[in-house]
């Protein structure tokens, strides 16, 4: 895989294994900072040799007390402002010399914290509101270290040693319940550590650009694209560095929404003047689909026939020596990595078979969705692109329970354009990261024209969300779900029932597959 080059300052963030990790490189970036998250196994050897312009740990499941508890060795730290966050603050504790203990009572939730020691990245704040997660809490502060916030169950909510450039907050400013965490973060960053905000989405298409063009040379990019958000960024991004060079492939697999597959064709031809290659293969899919119920085997196998695809075609797209794929961050975390328990697997994360000739192109693997939509506005994409909701690689294979056939499919493409179209008409769609529609694997009892029918339920779901790591169920308006669920029920063929899933993310996915 073509790695990507960084020319300005970057901010490591640590990963202990926190669920706010990723979080956080989100809210460096928002000051204009270059950030990356690192695996702690991986995190000494990576600081000592790229030598970032400062450090954050950030919190984890763990005791720092527990026999093979994450670590890191505090020596490649030296000289590199620092901040700890819960159990990053923690280790720094430990390892620095102080001492750790668990906490006679665990914190969780909002706290009031306040501030004993003036000029510290937590003093003289709007708010003194943060939120708390942790087991474990610093009972003693390593020599050279003074306590700038307390509370009343936590003595040491805070510390620093400003000649070292060390801080650590046992909360976590990097979540919205903390009020003022932002500022916290903006005062390490840019009055502790130094730094200065010089990475934005366009730095991003520059470096990008140079780097395609240095990889790719005079050679042609086979780039695939479903057009998504994230595909039609990319497919973007690769014409503007190598032009026509960006042999663009659309693959039909029939898992689409209702008239989807013609605007994609007509939008890459039409707005871009793309390159582009369409290959009908919603035989080949739903073929290999048939009798499989299983949802990681579901994914795998269309994962797999996508290859497959371009192995069959590979005459029509000869001399193409590189594969772009529009890969995102959230893809790469749930997919797995040391720190993170794998959630399912994206089709599009894990590189290519021995058996293609080709190099992995995946310029947009370590941005959240939120900053490749407005890289795709830098890139003059039109809004109706850029904000389209996201739709997952294995499409509407996700969004049936069970087996996927052709008739299930249009089921649920009719009802997912009725709930779609009801709240684009009544401006319910304002705010709502993702909507849409999906059917269970069951049957119920119902009774339509006096006469029983035994059919199948759709779920509606829609979320709000930041970044797809975490998300919350919509409030929409029972009248709006009252009157969608009687349009699906009587122009839907196969449906006698609709639910509205309340689940948020986590526990649930935002997908239910």
């Amino acid at each position: 895989m073509v790695k990507h080059r960084v020319d300005h300052q970057t901010v490591y963030v640590v990963d202990f294994g926190g669920q706010y990790t990723q979080l956080i490189v989100r809210r460096v970036r928002e000051f204009g900072v270059y950030s990356e998250m690192i695996a702690w196994p991986d995190a000494a050897a990576k600081i000592r040799e790229n030598k970032p312009s400062a450090v954050i740990l950030s919190g984890g499941p763990r005791s720092t007390l527990e026999e093979g508890a994450p670590d890191l060795d505090f020596s490649v730290l030296e000289g590199i402002p620092t901040l700890g966050i819960c159990y990053g603050m923690q280790l720094m504790a430990h390892r620095l010399g102080g001492k750790v203990e668990a906490a006679g009572h665990k914190e969780y939730g909002h706290r009031t914290y306040k501030p004993v020691a003036d000029g510290s990245i937590v003093d003289a704040l709007t708010s003194y509101q943060v939120w708390m997660s942790h087991g474990d809490q610093v009972l003693e502060a390593p020599t050279g270290f003074i306590t700038t916030a307390s509370t009343d169950s936590c003595p040491i909510a805070a510390f620093e040693n400003d000649a070292k450039h060390i801080y650590g907050v046992q909360f976590h400013p990097e979540v919205s319940h903390t009020p003022d965490g932002k500022t916290i973060l903006r005062r390490f960053l840019f009055e502790k550590a130094n730094l200065k905000a010089d990475w934005t989405s366009q730095t991003f298409i520059d470096e990008q650009v140079a780097l395609i063009r240095e990889t790719v040379g005079d050679k042609k990019v086979l780039c695939a694209v479903s057009g998504g958000v994230d595909s039609s960024v990319m497919a973007a991004l690769l014409i503007r560095a190598i032009g026509d060079r960006a042999v663009c492939v659309f693959v039909d697999h029939g898992l689409m929404r209702k008239n989807e597959a013609e605007q994609v064709i007509e939008t890459f031809r039409g707005h871009f003047h793309a390159n582009l290659k369409a290959f009908d293969e919603k035989d080949r899919f739903f073929g290999k689909l048939k009798g499989v119920t299983e949802p990681e085997k579901k994914r795998k196998t269309i994962g797999e026939q996508f290859v497959c695809v371009f192995e069959d075609h590979a005459k029509e797209l000869q001399d193409c020596d590189f594969l772009a794929q529009g890969t995102l961050y959230p893809d790469v975390i749930e997919s797995g990595s040391p720190t993170a328990a794998k959630i399912k697997t994206h089709h599009n994360v894990g590189g290519l078979p021995d058996w293609m000739n080709m190099k992995l192109i995946e310029p947009l693997r370590w941005l959240f969705k939120d900053e490749v939509r407005e890289v795709g506005r830098m890139l003059g994409l039109p809004d109706e692109m850029v904000d389209r909701e996201p739709f997952p690689g294995p499409g509407l294979g996700v969004r049936i329970l069970g087996e996927v056939t052709p008739e299930r499919v249009k089921m649920v493409q009719d009802a997912d354009y009725i709930f779609r179209s009801v709240l684009k008409e009544r401006g319910l769609n304002k705010g709502i990261w993702q909507s849409y529609a999906a059917l269970l694997d069951v049957r119920s009892v119902g009774v339509m024209g006096d006469e029983r029918t035994y059919e199948h339920p759709i779920v509606l779901r829609a979320v709000e969300s930041e970044d797809a790591m975490t998300a919350r169920a919509v409030a929409i308006p029972f009248d709006a779900l009252e009157h969608i669920a009687n349009r699906i029920v009587n122009e839907v063929n196969g449906v006698n029932r609709v639910f509205y899933d309340l689940t948020s993310k986590p526990p649930a996915t935002i997908e239910l597959e």
